[in-house]
């Protein structure tokens, strides 16, 4: 019973915080909110703690070309990127519109084929890794491009979870799926309507029982099967977009998204589903390997997601219990979280 009551009585205090937090940061003159970041990220890199120490190995598996000093600038500067991220998710729902357009741009002819394919009306899906700013990315998309339609891992408590949907479905018009049981039957659906929504899926780490095995920069990793599956199962197009940050001629931090070469099959009959699913899978891991080797700085993976560095009993143990408890593990897209 004691349990429980320290709990929800931990989360009553943790609301408030986060909203007063939330709320300082978007007061704050830009400038000085990204300088502040700046400092926190910076001792959080000299503390060097487990977060910091994952990031450095999967930069160096990535780049194995990178040691020593080299090595150490880019886990410096990932950390600043990643902590980018939160203080820009932060600063969301008090940027501009007019903010938001100057702060985005994108590269890559797969942008007018994307576009081509909305404006025929027709959805089109999208995999996404953990770099840059995915939700900077949605509010630009929702501006230019149309419906967003995606999932979120539902955060804890519950209220700091809805005050993060509130604004991004009444602001932005976005349709956010909590990653549940079920979620991949509701992506389903809404793709069945034939509607043109931008699907965009953070899929680049999945240990559960359903994720597929690919190649990353030369180790083997798995990634979630939802984009892929959902390619597969429809017969739409499959375009990787990877983020990175940029600064501006005015100083001020941008992002640039680079549309990677799509991906489009026939739905495969039962015998071939796997074998393709798992053919799309590499695809996306290749478009995101070269992109994270480019601008390693801008994969915010501080976690395990290479299978040399987990436990090889516990994962299996894991991935035995996935397997048993939900047959679609993680497939939504949205990547499992634990520690293996």
């Amino acid at each position: 019973m004691t349990a429980p009551l320290l709990a929800r009585a931990r989360d009553r205090a943790t609301v408030p915080a986060f909203r007063l937090g939330w709320l300082l940061l978007r007061l704050l003159p830009e400038r000085l909110a990204y300088r502040l970041f700046e400092v926190v990220a910076d001792v959080v890199t000299r503390r060097d703690g487990t977060g910091v120490q994952r990031l450095r190995r999967n930069y160096a598996r990535v780049r194995p070309d990178l040691d020593g000093a080299a090595l150490e600038d880019v886990v410096a500067k990932g950390v600043r990127a990643t902590l980018r991220y939160y203080l820009e998710a932060f600063r969301l729902p008090a940027t501009s519109g007019a903010r938001v357009d100057a702060a985005v741009t994108h590269e890559g002819a797969p942008f007018d084929r994307l576009e081509a394919e909305l404006r025929a009306g027709r959805p089109v899906l999208v995999f996404l890794g953990h770099t840059g700013n995915w939700d900077l990315a949605g509010a630009w998309c929702a501006r230019h491009l149309g419906h967003v339609v995606t999932v979120a891992e539902r955060l804890q408590p519950e209220e700091m979870f809805q005050a993060f949907l509130d604004f991004r479905e009444g602001e932005l018009g976005m349709t956010i799926h909590p990653a549940e049981h079920g979620t991949l039957d509701r992506l389903r659906d809404q793709l069945a309507t034939g509607e043109p929504v931008v699907m965009p899926l953070l899929a680049d780490r999945d240990l559960s029982a359903s994720g597929i095995e690919v190649d990353l920069r030369g180790h083997r990793a798995r990634m979630a099967a939802g984009p892929a599956l959902l390619a597969a199962e429809t017969g739409l197009p499959l375009f990787p977009v990877t983020f990175r940050h940029e600064r501006g001629a005015d100083g001020r931090w941008g992002m640039v998204m680079t549309f990677h070469e799509e991906i489009q099959v026939d739905p495969p009959g039962a015998a071939e589903r796997a074998r393709v699913i798992t053919e799309i899978t590499q695809h996306c891991a290749d478009a995101l390997g070269e992109a994270i080797a480019a601008h390693p700085q801008d994969w915010h993976m501080m976690q395990k997601v290479f299978l040399a560095d987990l436990d090889p009993a516990r994962d299996a143990a894991r991935r035995a219990g996935d397997g048993a408890a939900d047959p679609h593990g993680q497939a939504t897209g949205t990547p499992g979280t634990s520690a293996a």
